[in-house]
């Protein structure tokens, strides 16, 4: 038998199925595409209840508190892979043999230096101009640099669009951040590892040997890998929808860096840490959670729209915190005393229990971030270099299905019924 639902309308008279379409994991979902035959629209206002398309990239469960990536837990890929082999899953659906991991990191650390003069570009820039807002300008110039990877029906043109920009983005990440701080771009090292060669790229100078732990090396890897797709979020469904008119695949991952942007996606973090600021003190933490209760003070990263668990992500991210901070000998650093004292508020009061308000992935981010040396102005650029390979796989994913089409949604219009124009004497 087939799974359907039945919608009657117009006074009981007329009645219209919808099938159901079963995915490999989560909810069933309901097509209604057939419903522009009744003449009206659904409403559905931030999307809440509307799969807008479909997808085998990633999965999550909010109520369980479960992430995969191309069905592979969040939790073993943290644990034994690196951000390039996830870069690799994402995009290609598996994971590589050895032979094509070496491959595939060979190809993206060889292609990780941008056009001589793309750098031009950073000289139109104030000194105090935002990172983001230098990232969506160089990132969307890409495309005037190379414009033999601009056909999007082209397979081999997808592949290497999508090798330049896995590989460029931290490049021009980096140059972004010694821009605002006036020091000179350092040339990527191809025999570095990628995340190690980022590192080098922002904090390396000319006048000594720049050599960073292995184990912040593995806490950057591990903010990368954590951050490198979250399914249909507002970013990843902005470049969706930017593609979808056939736009390049640079201006498309610029516009998904215009979209994070947003201090309510990609700006979480940061606003951690200005909330730490706020308090001040380990003694104002008691006041301040009251304060949380009373609903008098915001928490930030503290629970999540989608988690209504545990961030699987937060608990990862915890574990890198304190090996960061240990590495660092950062455990009593008053800031960080701070974070660790509202944490364990959080996770012993009853309040924030039966609110499920968990620490998120941002909470602890902010704090590794800062503890590594990175700016707070730094911290959504680092967001959108871990995401991109997410962007560019769900694009390419869309731009290979056959059965693509152009986004336009619909509105509920609510605004003034027609009307003649009447010349200016005469209003009044």
């Amino acid at each position: 038998m087939e799974n359907k639902v039945t919608l009657t309308y117009q006074n009981g008279d007329q009645t219209i199925d919808f099938p159901i379409l079963p995915g490999t994991l989560g909810p069933d979902v309901v097509d209604i595409r057939a419903f522009s035959k009744t003449g009206m629209f659904t409403f559905d206002p931030g999307f809440l209840a509307t799969s807008s398309c479909e997808s085998k990239i990633t999965f999550i469960d909010g109520d369980l508190g479960q992430l995969y990536y191309r069905g592979y837990p969040i939790e073993q890929l943290a644990e034994h892979s690196d951000y390039l082999e996830v870069c690799y899953l994402l995009v290609f659906g598996e994971l590589p043999t050895p032979a094509q991991k070496e491959e595939f990191d060979r190809t993206v650390m060889r292609h990780s230096m941008v056009h001589d003069q793309l750098t031009s570009f950073f000289k139109g820039f104030r000194r105090d101009a935002h990172p983001m807002a230098m990232m969506v300008g160089v990132v969307g110039a890409l495309s005037a640099f190379y414009q033999d990877s601009l056909d999007i029906n082209n397979p081999r043109h997808r592949e290497v669009a999508i090798y330049r920009l896995i590989s460029k983005i931290p490049t021009i990440a980096a140059m972004c951040y010694r821009y605002s701080k006036g020091l000179p771009f350092n040339y990527p090292k191809n025999a570095l590892g990628y995340t190690e060669n980022f590192m080098h790229m922002m904090f390396a100078t000319p006048c000594e040997e720049y050599k960073p732990s292995p184990v912040l090396v593995q806490a950057l890897d591990r903010i990368f890998t954590l951050h490198a797709d979250h399914e249909q979020n507002a970013s990843t469904s902005t470049v969706r929808l930017a593609g979808s008119s056939g736009a390049n695949p640079f201006a498309c991952i610029a516009a998904g860096i215009a979209c994070l942007w947003g201090p309510s996606h990609g700006g979480a973090n940061e606003a951690v840490l200005k909330m730490l600021d706020e308090i001040g003190h380990v003694d104002n933490v008691p006041a301040f959670m009251e304060g949380v209760k009373a609903k008098t003070h915001k928490l930030m990263g503290f629970g999540h729209r989608v988690y209504k668990n545990m961030d699987p992500r937060a608990a990862i991210m915890k574990k890198t915190c304190d090996d960061v901070l240990q590495e660092l000998g950062l455990h009593n650093d008053p800031k960080f005393k701070l974070a660790m004292a509202l944490e364990k508020i959080a996770l012993e009061d009853q309040y924030f229990i039966d609110r499920k308000l968990y620490p998120n992935v941002d909470f602890y981010s902010g704090i590794v971030l800062t503890a590594l040396g990175i700016p707070v102005s730094m911290f959504t650029v680092i967001f959108a270099l871990a995401r991109t390979v997410g962007w560019i796989s769900h694009w390419n994913e869309m731009i290979a299905d056959p059965g693509m089409k152009i986004g336009r949604p619909r509105q509920l219009y609510t605004g003034a019924q027609r009307r003649d124009y009447v010349e200016a004497a005469k209003r009044g």
